[in-house]
């Protein structure tokens, strides 16, 4: 058994790992936005819950961007910049194992 037939299958789950946190991150921004203009509000118990599940998990990676990023102009780009990342991450992850299995034919 080559270190392909075990290293691709990981590889593919870490992609969809940053795809549904690409997802997460996207529905974090859209939520942001509907609660700063009041289109929802922290008082209903479903969007206060969705607001703290989809903030505990977007913010250990957003913190350090923020750090280095203020807001411009009043507007946080911190996810913008995470989601860069990780289509830059999910690149060189998808062109590793193209090389990877280019290599074991």
């Amino acid at each position: 058994m080559s270190a392909a037939a075990f290293i691709l299958p990981v590889f593919r789950v870490l992609d969809m790992a940053l795809d549904l946190y690409w997802w997460v991150i996207i529905i974090m921004a859209v939520m942001s936005w509907l609660l700063a203009f009041d289109v929802i509000n922290m008082r209903n118990d479903f969007v206060r819950s969705v607001w703290n599940g989809v903030n505990a998990l977007t913010e250990p990676a957003l913190r350090p961007i923020r750090r280095f990023l203020p807001p411009i102009g009043g507007m946080d780009i911190s996810p913008i910049v995470l989601l860069l990342l990780l289509s830059f991450i999910q690149m060189e992850l998808n062109a590793l194992a193209r090389a990877l299995l280019a290599s074991t034919m």
